[in-house]
């Protein structure tokens, strides 16, 4: 395998399609799955560059959490492409993450997956999910515990 080769990395583009107002369930994930954001100063870095988004007219953001070394964004798409605007946040948190660690080189893996919710599929349902994986990962006993999530209509709720 040639250095830096994705076999499938190309995979992740095909059918890609961006729909303003539509909303979107996004996975990107740290470069060798370095755990990054176990810092809780490191992860609001993270969380500030999805917040810009959404004042940027961008996103609105729905519910994401950030885990050790990925994240989970749920969002609803309000200006450019979906690729666009998760570059955007790679792009600067890696810049701001490289700053404080002194560090150089890629913060990201290349890529990032999505998918684009249906009318019909359960929104709230996919915040609690996605707010949970701290829980099903052992990290905390209780959701509420983990201090980098959010999520606009929930509050503590799963546990």
């Amino acid at each position: 395998m040639q250095d830096g080769f994705q076999p499938h990395g190309g995979d992740l583009r095909k059918g890609r399609c961006s729909e303003i107002g539509r909303a979107y369930l996004l996975t990107f994930v740290l470069h060798s799955r370095r755990p990054f954001f176990a810092s809780l100063k490191l992860g609001r870095v993270l969380v500030n560059q999805l917040q810009e988004s959404d004042s940027a007219g961008l996103s609105q953001t729905l519910a994401f959490v950030v885990m050790p070394d990925h994240c989970h964004w749920l969002m609803v798409l309000k200006a450019k492409t979906v690729s666009a605007v998760v570059g955007q946040v790679k792009a600067r948190s890696a810049k701001k993450v490289n700053e404080l660690t002194r560090a150089s080189g890629p913060l990201w893996q290349p890529g990032f997956h999505d998918h684009a919710l249906r009318q019909e599929e359960d929104i709230p349902a996919i915040a609690r999910y996605i707010v949970a994986n701290p829980l099903r990962a052992g990290l905390v006993s209780r959701v509420g515990d983990y201090p980098l999530w959010d999520a606009i209509w929930l509050t503590d709720s799963p546990s």
